[in-house]
């Protein structure tokens, strides 16, 4: 080969993985049935929680796994990590998993959690998500909070400077189909510091 000749591209591809549609059924994104197909039976309000996942310049995230977890209507969970996980909602699922499509849209149909307490302080009701997908190197981690609670008080929201809260507030996007109200808020893997999503470590 001559010093400094061009070299030959070679092949490229996208980091995964890469989740098959058979990885998913109906229904895995509905907390408040504790097994697809069946009725719901959580205690406390519906609402569904939807978004987009976008990269950086605004594309869609395609085929990324979204797992949301929650305490139940009262502040429960049931793990045996929570000191009153006997008495969280036994009809409450408390966990979910989603994708996104061709857009990037996700959707979760659950309850509106409750407040409650732990070692770091009084939460906030939030949602809990965690998302993996092609091109994410790692498990990355955030929480979503609804409007209208005490989230200034909340320990972990408050962990942000205040000008990058509101991106983990979800906003209220009128009534679903089943007459639950909606919440949406989009997740942007990366950004203008002002603008992206901010994530936890576990």
């Amino acid at each position: 080969m001559r010093p400094n000749a061009p070299l030959i591209p070679t092949a490229w591809a996208t980091i995964g993985p890469f989740f098959p549609q058979t990885f998913f059924q109906e229904g895995d994104n509905d907390l408040t049935r504790m097994a697809p197909g069946a009725p719901p039976t959580a205690r406390g309000t519906p609402m569904w929680l939807t978004g987009r996942v976008l990269q950086e310049g605004g594309g869609a995230c395609v085929n990324a796994v979204l797992e949301a977890w929650q305490a139940d209507a009262a502040g429960r969970f049931r793990h045996p990590r929570d000191p009153d996980w006997r008495a969280a909602d036994p009809g409450f699922h408390g966990w979910g998993r989603a994708w996104t499509d061709a857009e990037g849209r996700f959707a979760f149909r659950t309850i509106i959690p409750g407040a409650y307490q732990d070692a770091a302080g009084p939460r906030a009701p939030h949602i809990n998500l965690a998302l993996i997908g092609s091109g994410i190197m790692g498990r990355l981690s955030t929480c979503v909070f609804l409007p209208g609670e005490a989230n200034a008080a909340d320990p972990v929201l408050s962990t942000l400077p205040a000008p990058l809260r509101p991106l983990l507030v979800a906003r209220p996007d009128g009534l679903a189909e089943d007459g639950a109200p909606r919440f949406t808020l989009d997740l942007l893997l990366r950004g203008a510091p002002e603008a992206e999503t901010h994530f936890f470590e576990d």
